[in-house]
C-alpha cells in the first residue's frame, strides 16, 4: 500500500465524523433558514425564501440584542486583557511558588461555566450574598445586582473571573519566548525598563496578544451557559445576548427558521469581524506607516 494512500485511509474516519457532526447540521441549519418551520406544529417546512432574514433585521429587538452583546463584550474584553496582561507581568518574575499560584489561577478556567454561574448566583443573591453583605457592611442596604443598570457589568464580572487566567496564559507564554539577550544588549544600552517593552517584547508578544484577543472575543460573543443561569436574560431582556436570543426563538418561541435565520446573519458578522481583525494583526510595518501617510 502507498503511503499516500495509506495516509487518506487514516484520516478518513476523522474526516467523516467531522462532516457529520459539524458540516451537516451547518448546512441543516441553512436550509431550515429560508422555510417557515416550528418544531410544535405538525405540518411540512413552508418555503418564504429570504423572509426569515428580513423579519430578523426588522425586528427592532433583535437590534437591541446586539446593542447588550456589543456592551458585554466591551466591558468583558478590556478587563480580561488589562489583568491577564498585568498578572502575566508579575508571574514572569521569579519568586517561590510561583508554580502554585499559576495553579491556582488557572482553576477557574478549568471550572465549566454552568457551574460557575450557580457559584455566581448565590453570591449575588440579594439576600445572603457576599457581595450584598460585603456592601452592607459599608452601609449600603438591600443592593440589586440584577436591575436594568448593573446586570450586564455583573455578567461580564462572572465571565472576567473565569476567562482572565485564559489571557493571561498565553501571554505569560509570550513574555517567556522574548530572548533574554535582547535584554541583555539593552541593559547594556542603559535603556529603561519602558523602553525595554516598548521596542523589544510589545512588537515580540504583539502576535499572541492578538491570537488572545481574537479567541477571547469570539467567546465572548457565544457567551450563553453563564446568562441562562444567573439572570435568564433578564430583567426583561436587558442581559438577552444574541446566544441567548437564538436559543429563545428556537426553543421558547419555536420560530426555528427565524432562529437560523438569525444565527447566519450572527455568523457572517463574527466571520468579517475576525477577517477585518486579522488584516490589522498581520500588516506589515511599512503597509502600516503608508496607511498613516493617506
Amino acid at each position: 500500500m502507498k503511503e499516500k494512500n495509506l495516509k487518506w485511509i487514516l484520516i478518513l474516519p476523522a474526516v467523516i465524523i467531522l462532516l457529520f457532526l459539524v458540516f451537516y447540521p451547518l448546512l441543516w441549519s441553512l436550509g431550515l433558514s429560508f422555510y417557515e418551520y416550528s418544531t410544535m406544529i405538525v405540518r411540512p417546512p413552508k418555503f418564504v425564501g429570504l423572509q426569515n432574514f428580513i423579519d430578523v433585521i426588522n425586528d427592532p429587538t433583535i437590534w437591541h440584542n446586539f446593542k447588550v452583546t456589543a456592551y458585554f463584550l466591551a466591558v468583558a474584553l478590556p478587563l480580561e486583557f488589562l489583568l491577564g496582561f498585568g498578572i502575566a507581568l508579575l508571574l514572569y518574575e521569579e519568586f517561590k511558588g510561583r508554580r502554585i499560584v499559576l495553579t491556582i489561577l488557572l482553576i477557574p478556567m478549568m471550572l465549566a461555566p454552568i457551574a460557575v454561574g450557580v457559584f455566581y448566583r448565590f453570591i449575588y443573591d440579594s439576600t445572603f450574598g457576599i457581595f450584598t453583605y460585603i456592601l452592607s457592611q459599608i452601609g449600603v442596604k438591600q443592593f440589586e445586582w440584577y436591575t436594568y443598570k448593573w446586570v450586564i457589568p455583573c455578567v461580564a464580572l462572572v465571565d472576567v473571573w473565569q476567562w482572565t487566567p485564559f489571557m493571561m496564559l498565553i501571554l505569560l507564554a509570550g513574555l517567556m519566548a522574548v530572548p533574554q539577550y535582547l535584554y541583555e544588549a539593552a541593559s547594556i544600552d542603559r535603556a529603561g525598563w519602558m523602553m525595554k517593552f516598548r521596542y523589544i517584547t510589545l512588537p515580540i508578544i504583539k502576535p499572541l496578544v492578538g491570537i488572545a484577543v481574537l479567541f477571547r472575543t469570539m467567546d465572548i460573543l457565544k457567551v450563553f451557559d453563564t446568562v441562562f443561569i444567573l439572570t435568564d436574560g433578564g430583567p426583561g431582556n436587558a442581559s438577552e445576548l444574541i446566544s441567548f436570543r437564538i436559543y429563545r426563538e428556537a426553543f421558547q418561541y419555536f420560530h426555528t427558521g427565524k432562529a437560523s435565520a438569525l444565527s447566519y446573519i450572527f455568523l457572517v458578522i463574527i466571520i468579517v469581524l475576525t477577517n477585518i481583525y486579522l488584516r490589522f494583526l498581520t500588516r506589515r510595518p511599512a503597509e502600516a506607516r503608508v496607511t498613516r501617510e493617506v
